[in-house]
């Protein structure tokens, strides 16, 4: 029992570091056609250029420890989430082949557009899927038994656009406090929107994710859990606050770190809310998980490759941690 409460532990934990890091990065592709001119572009892709690689390590981290410790999930998950993650999916590469070959290329504007997007087709691909998986999905011996469209619902589409207006959100506070002069003044300009409409879309799902999905509010009011999980609400409502007021205050740092509490407050209140399911509404974490010895021997792995790929990235971020000087690159 202890083991398969690790290993939600260890699953959850690589799945929100995904959404933080990736996040931002998938925000600025969304900011780039907000560029005035090719240089502005050059510094919002600097940004993002010598962390991008390390922030998308952890898709791969999470797929294969969502394989290796509940395999029912991530059959069931795929099959019936095919559509929208194989779209997300080609969005990931789409824009890593537009990043890679815009800064090799004397006519970049095709590859502008093509970064632009790819961010966005992931971004939203990403969204629909969280929403298809919200919306609950057809299960009959272990096995999916829906129709290949189940996900896609007004729900599914609502969550698309507000996961495209929250990863603009962290893009703009990141980019806050990577650069200077007109990117940064327009950034702060960019954050507080995307702030409004992230403070609207949290409202809608809500209201709208207990009526689309009855077993939830069951689950969230059950007990213990009805003691606790109120806290997660409060701690989103009062990052808001701070956020807005780091915001008009012009700070820097500040609003970054707010926009993540954001998100990582909505992330606790949906993990409290369907956990023990790991499928909606049947499957929950103890039918789904490997076996014991499964679980151990990946433990193992976990245990070595965790600790250099969380080394590698902070070694990236410690070394590109300065702004983005206006046509001269990082700050020395």
């Amino acid at each position: 029992m202890h083991l398969i409460h690790l290993w939600v532990f260890l699953v959850g934990l690589v799945v929100i570091l995904y959404v933080l890091l990736d996040g931002f990065s998938l925000g600025v592709g969304l900011l780039f056609p907000s560029a005035r001119n090719e240089m502005e572009q050059d510094v919002l892709i600097g940004t993002i250029a010598p962390v991008w690689d390390a922030n998308q390590t952890w898709i791969v981290f999470g797929g294969g420890a969502l394989f290796a410790s509940f395999p029912m999930v991530y059959t069931v998950l795929f099959s019936a989430l095919y559509i929208p993650l194989l779209t997300f999916l080609f969005g990931l590469i789409f824009r890593g082949v537009a990043f890679e070959f815009r800064a090799h290329a004397h006519h970049k504007k095709i590859w502008n557009q093509a970064f632009f997007w790819g961010s966005l087709v992931a971004a939203f691909a990403q969204g629909m899927t969280l929403g298809g998986y919200l919306s609950g999905i057809q299960v009959r011996n272990n096995l999916f038994a829906g129709g290949p469209f189940d996900w896609l619902t007004p729900f599914s589409l609502m969550t698309g656009a507000a996961l495209v207006v929250g990863y603009m959100l962290l893009g703009a506070t990141y980019v806050i406090i990577k650069t200077t002069g007109p990117v940064q003044a327009r950034a702060y300009r960019q954050a507080f929107l995307a702030a409004c409409g992230v403070a609207i879309f949290v409202a809608v799902v809500f209201v709208w994710t207990p009526s689309h999905n009855p077993e939830i509010v069951d689950t969230w009011l059950s007990r213990p859990r009805v003691y606790f999980v109120w806290i997660f609400p409060v701690l989103g409502v009062t990052s808001f606050f701070f956020l807005f007021a780091q915001l008009k205050n012009r700070s820097e740092i500040q609003p970054f770190i707010w926009s993540l509490m954001v998100f990582l407050s909505a992330y606790l209140a949906l993990q409290s809310a369907i956990f023990p399911y790991a499928v909606l509404p049947g499957i929950t974490v103890y039918d789904a998980a490997a076996q014991r010895e499964t679980l151990l021997f990946t433990l193992w792995g976990v245990a070595l490759i965790l600790p250099v790929v969380l080394g590698y990235i902070c070694y990236s971020y410690r070394v590109f941690h300065g702004k983005i000087v206006y046509g001269e690159g990082y700050e020395s």
